[in-house]
């Protein structure tokens, strides 16, 4: 590993460490480095922020993993994994999540969450043609189902394992798709004029 990276790293740790006992508004700079026993120069060495700091967080802990190989058929599988990150880091990641300074981390999964829906609408529609604007539509309603239940769940530090809320989510939108798929397809199909 970089020397960079473990820096970034320890960096890091002191930040969550942090922000377990305190509100991501109220820690200083000097909090995270007294924090990670470094000085002030070297944190902005590699972050100019503790807001890029919060963002380099989020994308190598949760976001990079979950897109490492993700599949249209190992997206529940992915998402766990992002679960059970989340949730042993509870703390640190439901203060998080309830800054203003969240939406990097909402934009992300929801971008991830929208290209798997993308694929599953395109394996389900098995060669039919779905007009954009409905494929669209339903892409983006279950990203944001996806992205919002995922939010709720850690923010309100459910009781509700990892495991499950991947199950249900899974369940969902596996019950869902084929549904919503087969009704924009055959409302398409109702509408086109009868060729003889």
């Amino acid at each position: 590993m970089a020397e960079s990276t473990v820096t970034k790293k320890a960096i890091a740790e002191g930040f969550k460490s942090l922000m377990t006992k305190k509100h991501f508004e109220k820690i200083t700079i000097s909090d995270i480095t007294a924090a990670c026993g470094l000085n002030r120069q070297t944190f902005y060495y590699h972050f100019q922020d503790k807001y890029e700091l919060l963002n380099w967080i989020f994308y190598n802990e949760v976001i990079a993993p979950l897109m490492d190989g993700l599949t249209i058929d190992n997206w529940s599988d992915k998402l766990e994994v992002m679960l059970v990150t989340m949730k042993k880091d509870v703390r640190f990641y439901s203060n998080a999540l309830n800054t203003p300074y969240s939406s990097e981390f909402r934009d992300y999964l929801f971008k991830v969450t929208a290209t798997v829906v993308d694929e599953i609408i395109d394996r389900i529609a098995d060669g039919q043609t779905i007009k954009d604007y409905d494929k669209q539509f339903i892409t983006e309603f279950f990203s944001y189902g996806i992205t919002g239940c995922t939010i709720k769940w850690i923010t309100s530090n459910s009781m509700e394992s990892p495991e499950n809320v991947a199950v249900y989510l899974k369940n969902l939108v596996n019950d869902c798709k084929s549904f919503a798929v087969a009704r924009y397809v055959t409302r398409q199909m109702e509408q086109q004029p009868d060729v003889l």
